[in-house]
């Protein structure tokens, strides 16, 4: 048996909810897995459908985390556990045991101060388990320039579910939405400093000049979305971007199937950066190459120049440059065509083999 401990899993939305959820339904189908994860509301119907044991633990974050340790301690000493794989380095902090632990790391959350408090705490947990897995080279190289013991770290890619079958009324509608609107750009994410979306409405102003009928899809909220809209406005680009939110898959796998390029440049903004980026995994898997910026791990999501480009995200020209060159002659097509191909790579059935090697 395996345990699984979280703070982020399903039913809650998120990109780490879905990884926790793809490694844990995997994992299940090769090893006997028990879930600790944090309390959701209307978690009951979800839990009753799967085929493993999930304890919830509520409260307030910190008697949660404590009360959380004490579980997974009291479970440890009553039944045979092979190993624990934790979402985040916090998860194991309390645990106690000398079971083979390994720990998923995905960038930000490590991204402190060499001998900072927080430095500390986190080489406290990560150099004294069995294995730490990187979500890509970059978060691996972030690993070991804060200290974390190089002899330690695999990287191992998120994996991905197959892509859902696109809903022909979706498809419809979203034809009905956008009509001879062309390019057609999108970012699936939240609006935050570190998604860039305020460059790539800086570079939509200047693209707007040669193509005149270019979209840019914004599906996502987050503390920048009224800074977002107020440049927007300011830029008069109001007929040329489109905001959703609160929107089901179907809706958001066919405005991503039916767009050229998946815009997401992103930078480090203070102590956050991109470790891995799914989303253009996700977007590859319906044909749409992306644009990803240097500063993160996105160069592991996207091949340059083959499934798309990659650019540097704090560069207002490099943006627009790296736009116009996927737009010029259509060049996106043949790069979507690759990415679909290269997105196979990432599928659970492949991702789950590297995880049976290190266990």
């Amino acid at each position: 048996m395996y345990l699984i401990v979280t703070r982020s899993f399903p039913p809650e939305l998120g990109g780490m909810q879905s990884l926790m959820w793809g490694l844990t339904k995997e994992m299940s189908k090769n090893f006997m897995i028990k879930v600790f994860a944090d309390y959701q509301e209307n978690h009951k119907e979800f839990d009753k459908k799967v085929n493993f044991s999930i304890e919830r633990v509520g409260g307030v974050k910190f008697l949660r985390k404590i009360r959380k340790a004490q579980l997974i301690n009291e479970f440890l000493k009553e039944n045979k556990v092979q190993g624990i794989i934790a979402d985040h380095w916090k998860s194991l902090e309390l645990v106690k045991t000398s079971k083979k632990k390994y720990c998923l790391i995905h960038g930000k959350e490590i991204n402190h101060t060499k001998g900072s408090l927080q430095n500390k705490k986190i080489l406290k947990v990560l150099n004294n388990i069995e294995k730490v897995i990187a979500n890509s080279e970059y978060t691996k190289n972030l690993a070991i320039n804060i200290g974390i013991d190089q002899t330690k770290i695999v990287v191992i890619n998120p994996g991905v579910n197959p892509a859902k079958e696109l809903n022909k009324k979706s498809l419809d509608k979203v034809e009905s939405l956008l009509k001879i609107k062309t390019p057609r750009l999108i970012t699936v994410s939240r609006f935050d400093k570190r998604k860039n979306h305020e460059k790539i409405i800086m570079a939509l102003r200047n693209l707007k000049q040669i193509y005149p009928d270019i979209v840019y899809i914004c599906i996502g909220y987050g503390k920048e979305e009224d800074n977002i809209k107020e440049l927007v406005n300011e830029l008069d680009l109001g007929t040329q971007v489109m905001f959703f939110k609160d929107i089901g898959d179907d809706l958001k796998n066919a405005l991503v199937a039916k767009s050229n390029i998946f815009v997401m440049p992103s930078i480090i903004h203070k102590t956050s950066v991109e470790g891995f980026g799914i989303a253009y995994v996700e977007a590859a898997q319906y044909g749409v190459a992306s644009l990803g910026g240097k500063d993160g791990g996105a160069s592991d999501a996207i091949q340059h120049d083959k499934t798309g480009l990659i650019c540097d995200g704090n560069n207002l020209e490099d943006i627009y440059s790296s736009l116009n060159s996927m737009i010029e002659d259509k060049k996106y097509l043949s790069l979507g065509k690759n990415a679909k191909e290269f997105s196979s790579k990432f599928n659970w059935t492949n991702a789950i083999e590297e995880y049976k090697k290190i266990l």
